[in-house]
């Protein structure tokens, strides 16, 4: 089989192609023939050696993808042979094969009607943001929701998940066409903070009250300005650094407006003290998939032959949901 190889690490135009042999299921696994695989952000941290998971090298790379299962070990009773999965694991999602643990928290079923693409984009954006929204945040109806870096993956799942949940979602971004894709999605209100300051626009829509959750993927100036932008008592979650490094918050505009700083690790969290979310995820997540919540948005596909494109063009943006690689067959 094809697979993705990280020998050294840097810039993802040294990802190599290599064959590798097909996997074998051993009695708890099951083996996917990979449909597409999604690329994201913490991709683009791992290859450079900036992650906090530091897998050893040579690996590949990747985190979540969607295929069918090509085989099944002796020991596993709920999948068979031909089934359609979404699967999330790491690292190791950039090859034609994979083999997955057999384990609800790796696997769920490919919900019908979605392509290969969609059920690869799936998992990790839902996953933070339900984590984001219902464990960290408790968003319920009636609250005013901003949602930075709207038109990223985990920007387009939180405004989607958000206005499942009721409440009022104002997005940001720094492009029109992009944001008119959120409004899609179903953002009740747009900032462009290129052109408007989003504190203020937010605080006016609001009736300068503020908002009441901050869901932040962004970090930098974007979080330091976030506080000025919430209401007393806010909950402000800090998502990720796509901005390129850590914010420096002013720790009295956090006394004074009585602020929760929430961080978001989505993965992390059930392993370590809440055994439950995870067992949440695997209830909940399914049933939102096959309403539609959170259905991902796929705007660009390459195939593995150009797969330091699809990390380039995360990069620079250019993504407006998820970017995924398509293997053949």
């Amino acid at each position: 089989m094809r697979a993705l190889v990280c020998n050294e690490l840097g810039d993802p135009s040294m990802l190599r192609i290599e064959n590798r042999p097909i996997p074998r299921p051993r009695a708890n696994e099951v083996v996917v023939q990979v449909g597409a695989a999604a690329v994201n952000f913490p991709d683009v941290l791992t290859v450079a050696g900036s992650y906090q998971h530091k897998p050893q090298l040579p690996f590949i790379p990747g985190m979540e993808g969607a295929g069918r299962l090509l085989g099944v070990g002796k020991d596993v009773v709920d999948w068979r042979k031909g089934d359609c999965v979404i699967f999330g694991i790491r690292p190791g999602a950039f090859a034609e094969y994979v083999r997955v643990p057999a384990e609800d928290r790796h696997l769920m079923a490919l919900p019908e009607g979605w392509s290969w693409a969609e059920g690869a984009g799936f998992r990790v954006a839902a996953q933070t943001a339900y984590h984001s929204l219902v464990h960290r945040a408790a968003v319920k109806k009636g609250d005013v929701l901003l949602v930075h870096g709207a038109s990223g993956g985990v920007g387009l799942a939180a405004v989607q998940l958000g206005k499942h949940l009721g409440a009022t979602v104002i997005a940001t971004g720094s492009d029109d066409a992009r944001l008119a894709i959120v409004k899609q999605a179903g953002a009740d209100h747009l900032i462009n903070y290129r052109e408007q300051d989003f504190v203020a626009r937010a605080k006016e829509l609001t009736g300068g009250k503020g908002c009441d959750v901050i869901y932040d993927p962004v970090g930098g100036e974007v979080l330091e300005k976030s506080v000025r932008a919430a209401a007393y008592g806010a909950r402000l979650l800090v998502v990720g650094f796509t901005s390129g490094g850590p914010s420096k918050l002013m720790s009295n505009h956090v006394l004074i407006k009585g602020l929760s700083i929430l961080g978001v690790r989505a993965g992390e969290t059930p392993k370590r003290i809440a055994p439950e979310m995870g067992l949440d995820y695997v209830e909940q997540l399914p049933k939102l998939a096959a309403l539609g919540v959170m259905r991902p948005r796929i705007s660009h596909r390459f195939p593995m032959e150009r797969a330091a494109e699809a990390f380039r063009a995360l990069i620079d943006r250019k993504v407006v949901g998820k970017a995924v690689i398509e293997m053949e067959g």
